[in-house]
């Protein structure tokens, strides 16, 4: 059995760290919770991750010779997810960037082109940094496939690269320019960072033969069609009143097409009320006294807020449901999630979820606290969402829970 989930028994491969991600769980909770469904006598052959994120829980099912199925509502995520989860040989990328540079020296900016780009493009961009940009994601293009696995890999480069050759405040998880940064070069920026994603690739090893790993950009709770199956589910949801990531990625977004209004993303993401009636209070109730209480306290501080609340712990709800007609007989569920707050109301997401699970019949689920080690230096956040040391600043959560329960 995993006796703790705190720390993991080594260090993290450099392919986890080929792009930014916010509150990306570290990758030993999964093999730790292999360990564990299999201690506990689940014959565990598909991993599924229904948040899947960037793919930690992708990459270190693939390495334990697991089957693996994502989904993640952000298709950068699922982008990072696809590029982390795929073995290149390195000189096939070699010569795929050499073309790329070659083809972007060559391509000329003309003005339609910066015209073409959005006003928060040239928020964030210097006109400078936007001509090169646009060479680069040109060359990219030209240069490579739709849907290819190479394309997936030099736009996931050009995605890393967005924020630092931006006025994006460095470090901070929210939308804040900086006037008096001084971006970096994007031709420098970008040799550096395939530079990185090869040599992370270049370690990164999976069994022979490869189990099976597919990720789909898609909505959980509105998926139909295929039903999937797995033996263990190992996801994080969402936590409410955290992070939003259609601002967070809204360069990324911009950039690579997915949207030409970031905040498009947002629409079905777990605890969005925009443009749907709010909840009903009745139907509130229903969900226990943890979703109620921390209703009516929200209501006092911010009536808008409480409806996001109460659809967060809606959709929660729904999610666990769904995840529990996705595990096989005797399939077990961990879900990694933590408590947050907002303003002078705390929002306990663990006790509600634990909830869930027992509302929609897990048998003996299980909270165990893990302390949520890679932010124990710096566990207070600033007004501009940067990390902090400084005890006067919003204190972070420093723990976070793990819940476990298996299907009747």
């Amino acid at each position: 059995m995993a006796t703790s989930w705190d720390f993991g028994d080594t260090k993290e491969d450099l392919i986890h760290r080929i792009h930014p991600y916010p509150a990306r769980f570290p990758a030993f909770i999964t093999s730790k919770a292999l360990e564990y469904a299999e201690a506990d006598g689940v014959n565990v052959r598909n991993v599924a991750d229904v948040f899947c994120g960037c793919g930690t829980t992708a990459v270190e099912s693939k390495r334990n010779g697991k089957d693996y199925w994502g989904c993640d509502i952000n298709p950068l995520a699922t982008l990072i997810a696809q590029v982390k989860t795929h073995k290149y040989r390195d000189r096939a990328l070699e010569r795929t960037y050499a073309a790329i540079r070659d083809e972007a020296r060559r391509f000329v900016v003309r003005s339609e082109d910066r015209a073409e780009k959005s006003d928060r493009i040239h928020y964030w961009f210097s006109e400078a940094n936007i001509d090169e940009l646009i060479r680069l994601d040109r060359a990219i293009r030209s240069v490579t496939r739709p849907y290819s696995a190479h394309r997936r890999f030099f736009q996931c480069g050009f995605s890393a690269i967005l924020k630092g050759t931006s006025y994006w405040l460095t470090k901070s998880i929210k939308a804040q320019r900086d006037p008096n940064k001084d971006p970096r070069p994007v031709r420098e920026a970008f040799e550096e960072q395939i530079d990185l994603m090869r040599r992370a690739n270049a370690g990164n090893e999976f069994p022979r033969p490869s189990p099976k790993t597919r990720i789909r950009a898609r909505n959980f709770l509105g998926s139909t069609g295929r039903r999937e199956r797995a033996d263990l589910i190992v996801t994080s949801p969402p936590y409410a009143t955290s992070y939003n990531y259609a601002d967070i990625h809204q360069l990324s977004t911009l950039w690579l097409g997915y949207a030409s209004d970031y905040r498009a993303l947002r629409r079905n993401m777990l605890g969005n009320r925009h443009g749907i009636h709010p909840p009903q209070e009745k139907t509130i109730k229903r969900l226990g006294e943890t979703a109620w209480y921390t209703y009516k306290e929200m209501q006092t501080q911010s009536p808008s807020h409480a409806s996001s609340i109460a659809k967060y712990h809606l959709d929660l709800d729904k999610t666990v449901r769904r995840c529990r007609d996705l595990l096989v007989a005797r399939g077990m569920a961990v879900f990694v999630i933590g408590n947050t707050q907002y303003k002078s109301v705390k929002v306990d997401n663990a006790q509600h979820l634990e909830f869930c699970m027992e509302r929609a019949g897990f048998n003996t689920v299980r909270a165990i606290p893990r302390r949520v080690s890679l932010k124990t230096m710096t566990p207070y956040r600033d007004a501009l969402g940067r990390f902090t040391r400084d005890s006067s600043q919003r204190r972070v959560y420093a723990e976070e829970f793990i819940l476990i329960g298996t299907k009747a």
